[in-house]
């Protein structure tokens, strides 16, 4: 098997990659799956670690 250069999006299709950096997000109980309520746990554990 031939090992395929690696390249970043941006190369393989000539196109930028969208980015959602500093994009806010409103959270909604009812659309939540469980990777989503585990998420928001683990922010908030994070917070709290940030406010001690």
């Amino acid at each position: 098997m031939a090992k395929r250069k690696k390249q970043n999006m941006y190369e393989r299709n000539n196109t930028p990659i969208r980015s959602a950096h500093n994009e806010d997000v409103e959270y909604s109980q009812e659309m939540a799956d469980a990777d989503d309520v585990e998420a928001k746990q683990r922010a908030e554990a994070a917070d709290q670690r940030q406010e001690r």
